[in-house]
């Protein structure tokens, strides 16, 4: 039995989606995460490509977060043959529920629509993974709470520590016989006025470190007061904000910062709408872990407590036909899809009105080719023209930039062996590999899709 352990990426390669990482060790399969590509078509094709080894060969999934580009192709490697269990936290299982559930809903949905209307290139249209198939990778979760040692057979142990980004976050320490390998996961900021800092790690043999914003720094603004600037700048035109937001995260600290303009009376006659069942699920889930973010009881209900909460799609549609000056959150955050999508197809073309992005775009995606200046993109197989106002508050983003990233990289107390950059655009992980080959002078690597590494002695 070879107790080297073999790394393959199987997502999260060249790209900033699909992070999949396996590891072949003393017999075993490990994938830690499982995420869906998202933005351009030929990566999005690759979900629908058979995975790379045999789903029921894979002993058991590690999931740092329930973000979809880590936690979104869960359904499908169930529904192919997978049966292990998949260790998450206790936050992570609840989110994931929330977020595989509507995003099996949304493909039932976005299918059924396609068929009805015809624009669909596959005759019929079909979800990638339905609604039973999300239930059933559900119930595979075990939660491992941070900081336990989790047993994973002879010689093999995982361990949590928090990742900051999100609710439940972590990073994810492997002992495999006598070697570590340590996966960031998601990064979050250091010093997030919602999220915790992210722990560090003080030893890894081997590790593999996302590199989201690995060329950028966050400008150091006041998020609460570039929001009261462009909705102001909105509202006297007589017009709407639509803030394409994240369900989980971004939408609650959106919402805290709306919180703290609304208590100055800054935004005082604003309605404020959350249109997304999930981020008002996704909220509530703020109270039942109060462990996993900063904020105070009375500061969670008086933050969460200001907006008007829109679960039904009649609700949706009448936010839709209104032209009165308010504040729409809706998913998702980088307007691939869900309620928000109505809405920038109805706000879009009046440049009264402001699309606000408030984090990551990945390439390929209608968000980030709005943040890059197209004034027309295509909804339900319809062109809609862009003449709104187009902001991007990039300060508000769940992600550590290059610096926070070189932050946390100086927790660790020895170098470890070799540093894999992932989960980032060609860019940005070719920014921090310099950073770490110059400040660090680490073994690093930027592994190509579908690569293998033995990582020995």
């Amino acid at each position: 039995m070879n107790l080297d352990p073999r790394l393959s990426f199987f997502g999260a390669a060249g790209t900033v989606t699909g992070s999949r990482h396996l590891i072949d060790w003393n017999g075993q399969r490990l994938l830690v995460d499982c995420g869906l590509f998202q933005g351009l078509r030929e990566l999005r094709e690759l979900n629908w490509a058979p995975f790379p080894v045999e789903p029921r060969s894979i002993d058991a999934v590690i999931l740092t977060h329930a973000h979809l580009d880590h936690s979104g192709y869960l359904p499908r490697l169930v529904r192919d043959g997978f049966s292990g269990p998949i260790y998450a936290t206790a936050a992570t299982r609840d989110v994931a529920r929330l977020i595989l559930l509507d995003s099996a809903h949304l493909q039932e949905k976005d299918a059924e629509f396609a068929n009805r209307h015809g624009f669909s290139r596959h005759k019929p249209a079909l979800p990638l993974y339905t609604t039973a198939d999300a239930e059933s990778a559900l119930s595979l979760f075990e939660v491992t709470e941070f900081g336990t040692e989790l047993r994973m057979g002879d010689d093999a142990s995982l361990q949590f520590r928090r990742a900051g980004h999100i609710l439940g976050a972590a990073t994810a320490t492997l002992r495999l016989g006598g070697k570590t390998i340590a996966f960031s996961g998601d990064l979050g900021r250091f010093g997030d006025p919602v999220m915790l800092d992210p722990d560090p790690i003080l030893h890894a043999d081997y590790l593999v470190v996302e590199s989201t914003y690995g060329d950028r720094i966050h400008p150091k603004l006041d998020a609460a007061a570039m929001l009261k600037d462009v909705i102001g700048r909105t509202v006297r035109r007589g017009g709407t904000v639509v803030i394409p937001a994240f369900a989980v995260g971004r939408t609650q600290s959106l919402l805290y910062e709306l919180s703290l303009l609304k208590m100055k009376g800054e935004l005082e006659l604003v309605p404020i709408y959350v249109d997304s069942p999930m981020a008002t699920n996704a909220t509530d889930l703020m109270s039942a872990h109060m462990d996993d973010h900063r904020l105070q009881p009375v500061v969670c209900r008086e933050a969460f407590g200001m907006a008007t909460y829109v679960r039904d799609t009649e609700g949706s549609k009448a936010l839709t036909a209104s032209r009165m000056p308010k504040v729409i959150v809706s998913a998702s955050g980088m307007a691939t899809g869900g309620r928000v999508l109505h809405h920038i197809k109805a706000f879009g073309p009046d440049p009264r009105n402001t699309i606000l992005f408030a984090g990551f775009q990945a390439a390929g995606t209608r968000g980030r080719a709005m943040v890059d200046g197209v004034r027309e993109v295509k909804i339900h197989g319809e062109w809609i023209d862009i003449r709104a106002e187009v902001a991007d508050l990039t300060m508000l983003s769940a992600h550590a930039d290059s610096n926070e990233l070189v932050r946390w990289l100086e927790g660790f107390k020895s170098a470890p062996k070799e540093t894999f950059v992932v989960h980032g655009e060609p860019s940005a992980s070719a920014a921090l590999h310099a950073r770490v080959v110059g400040e660090f002078g680490w073994k690093c690597t930027i592994p190509k899709y579908r690569a293998t590494f033995t990582l020995g002695s």
